[in-house]
């Protein structure tokens, strides 16, 4: 299991960090160990699909968002992430391309690019009426 991923932030961000990782996720702030406060940047985590994750954003001179590399958040409430990020105006591109999956990106607050992800209906569920939201589908396996 890994213990958390980390990403680049400008200084001065934290007040942003602390709106979309905390309001518009629905995050809780970590405190930092002192020596690495004084570093600047924030931490973060969230209950998710097989453990908690844990999103540290560190500050970076010159920084620049990572538009390719990005975490891929495995949540049990995808279509509530999607909700949250499209009501506070964050960018919401569903994705089909992964097998089993169902996806999501997004951007954080300085751009950097995050992936939300929850498995995708089994057959058991679309017989029993499930729906796939993110493309206003029945699911992907008709049912009986």
């Amino acid at each position: 299991m890994i213990h958390h991923v980390q990403l680049a932030c400008p200084s001065d961000g934290e007040a942003d960090l602390r709106k979309f990782y905390g309001d518009v996720l629905g995050m809780t702030e970590l405190a930092k160990p002192p020596v690495l406060a004084a570093r600047g940047g924030a931490w973060f985590r969230m209950p998710a699909l097989g453990g908690d994750i844990e999103v540290h954003l560190g500050v970076e001179k010159d920084f620049a968002p990572a538009r390719k590399a990005h975490p891929g958040l495995l949540v049990d409430d995808l279509d509530a992430y999607a909700a949250r990020l499209t009501a506070a105006g964050y960018p919401v591109a569903w994705d089909d391309d992964f097998p089993g999956m169902r996806r999501f990106y997004s951007a954080d607050c300085h751009g950097n690019r995050l992936e939300f992800l929850t498995p995708a209906p089994t057959t058991a569920d679309c017989q029993e009426g499930a729906r796939d939201s993110a493309s206003s589908r029945q699911c992907a396996v008709p049912p009986g």
